[in-house]
């Protein structure tokens, strides 16, 4: 990725539905460069996707973090467990007195349990606490 490759990113992090043209006028190329650029960004997975962010008001279902510890020697075989599960939206390894800070967005109160139960119910888990989400009041800043 050069400077201009940046600069796209960088652009689309701030308003991803801008038109080409405008793009191309914030990092100053031809609307054909930058149409060919987002292109090979697309293909090549450093962008993976566009996003709708709804606020909380207006979402459906339930959305929750786990704080999750566990004595397993790998966390990578807590991860494959982890990966099971479509409603789980990120993972992540942490310091402090918890090993990971799971977020899940799921249909209802219901699938959320159930998949707390199928969690907490893996031998190396020996403690799961939820949070669940109630309002949300940043959301989408990349840094």
């Amino acid at each position: 990725m050069d400077k201009f490759d940046q600069a796209i990113i960088a652009a689309l992090k701030q308003d991803a539905r801008q038109s080409m043209s405008a793009l191309a006028q914030q990092v100053n190329l031809s609307r054909s460069a930058v149409t060919d650029r987002l292109k090979k960004l697309e293909q090549s997975g450093v962008i993976r996707g566009y996003q709708v962010l709804l606020s909380e008001s207006q979402k459906t279902g339930v959305a929750a973090y786990f704080e999750v510890h566990h004595r397993s020697r790998r966390c990578k075989d807590l991860v494959t467990l982890f990966n099971q599960f479509p409603e789980i939206i990120t993972c992540h390894g942490i310091s402090g007195e918890m090993d990971f800070l799971v977020h899940l967005k799921a249909d209802s109160m219901q699938r959320l349990h159930e998949i707390r139960e199928q969690i907490d119910a893996h031998d190396d888990v020996t403690r799961i606490r939820t949070h669940i989400v109630m309002s949300e009041w940043i959301n989408g800043r990349c840094g």
